[in-house]
């Protein structure tokens, strides 16, 4: 039986082994920012680049969308802002969603506006979490690792069953 567990456990070390990896030391983490703002991508992309986070920026919804269907599986997280010209956040998600490929990619919606009910229509449009500007860059990092947690949790538990 001690054989049997020990051989369990090196199975799931090497699942979580490249996970846990890429959340330590960011290298292995790619970042499509979504922001149309200057000021904001400077404080997103210093934060993220002392991480080790790659970053990629779009300065729309449709040149995310363009980047993502060219960049394929790539990236790791989206960081998404709500409101930008061309096509805002909300409907860069839905049609994000809309494509297989990315149905699990962790979207996260960063936005100045916390009103009641805002929170729902994000999740509704398939976001994933959301990060109140300005950024504070602590925050910003742990929703990060969280929703790469939770993805490679999915992941892990598919090779699993």
């Amino acid at each position: 039986m001690n054989g049997l567990l020990g051989m369990l456990d090196l199975v799931l070390d090497s699942k979580l082994a490249p996970a846990a990896a890429e959340l330590r030391d960011g290298s292995h983490v790619r970042v499509l920012l979504v922001e149309d703002n200057l000021v904001n991508q400077k404080l997103v992309l210093a934060v993220l680049k002392k991480k080790g986070f790659h970053i990629d920026v779009a300065n729309d919804g449709h040149q995310a969308l363009s980047m993502l269907a060219e960049m394929q599986d790539s990236y790791s997280v989206v960081l998404m802002d709500v409101q930008m010209p061309v096509m805002d956040g909300m409907e860069t998600t839905r049609q994000l969603r809309s494509d297989p490929r990315w149905e699990k990619l962790p979207v996260i919606a960063m936005t100045a506006h916390a009103m009641n009910g805002d929170r729902e229509r994000r999740l509704e449009a398939g976001m994933n979490a959301y990060i109140a500007k300005p950024v504070q860059p602590g925050h910003l990092i742990s929703t990060i690792e969280k929703q790469l947690v939770s993805v490679t949790g999915q992941l892990s538990s598919r090779a699993n069953s």
